[in-house]
């Protein structure tokens, strides 16, 4: 009797438990009710959340190790894929980042598509100005994911390669790097076409 009375308690607090965790993750990582379901979608928003601190903290460092001004937007350095954190697993991924004092790009393959990160301050029109680099480079999006904490945004995309695209992840990284850095060039070539 007592090992069903420490069953029922376990199950209890486990159910309890499960929905606290869907209460505290925002509804759209969670697509089913169910405990797989609710720990996957769980798992998915604390990844993307460590992601957006690991970029807050590379530019407070940034920032309290260079006293001058930082570069203009236009010069960024592409910088060597960083190597994974034990938080994401042991899968081997090849990838590629683009950082600049505007925004932070990382671009990793997985399987046959390409999961694609930016983190910014925000920027009006900014997701536009990305999906017209990925539809320019021949990259449809499977998943689009938006994550804001104040005036910070974590654009999250997973795309698929499509059959013309003939990009690299690191030349991915830096077309889409490329977006951030030239907004006023962009805004003057669509004023162009639009009229």
């Amino acid at each position: 009797m007592s090992h069903i009375a420490v069953e029922r308690n376990r199950r209890k607090q486990m159910n309890d438990h499960l929905k606290v965790l869907r209460s505290l993750t925002p509804c759209f990582y969670i697509k089913r009710g169910d405990q797989a379901s609710i720990i996957g979608g769980v798992i998915e928003f604390i990844k993307e959340l460590h992601q957006v601190v690991q970029s807050l903290e590379t530019k407070r460092r940034r920032k309290s190790l260079s006293p001058s001004p930082g570069p203009s937007p236009r010069q960024f350095r592409l910088s060597p894929p960083q190597p994974e954190t034990p938080f994401f697993g042991d899968f081997k991924e090849l990838g590629a980042c683009c950082n600049s004092p505007v925004a932070d790009v990382e671009a990793k393959i997985s399987g046959s598509n390409v999961i694609l990160r930016t983190i910014s301050k925000r920027i009006p029109g900014q997701i536009v100005r990305i999906v017209c680099v990925l539809e320019r480079l021949s990259f449809e999006i499977l998943h689009l994911n938006i994550s804001t904490m104040e005036d910070t945004v974590l654009y999250s995309f997973v795309v698929k390669i499509g059959l013309e695209c003939q990009v690299s992840v690191e030349e991915l990284a830096f077309e889409v790097q490329q977006s951030f850095c030239s907004q006023q060039v962009y805004i003057r070539e669509h004023a162009q076409i639009l009229s």
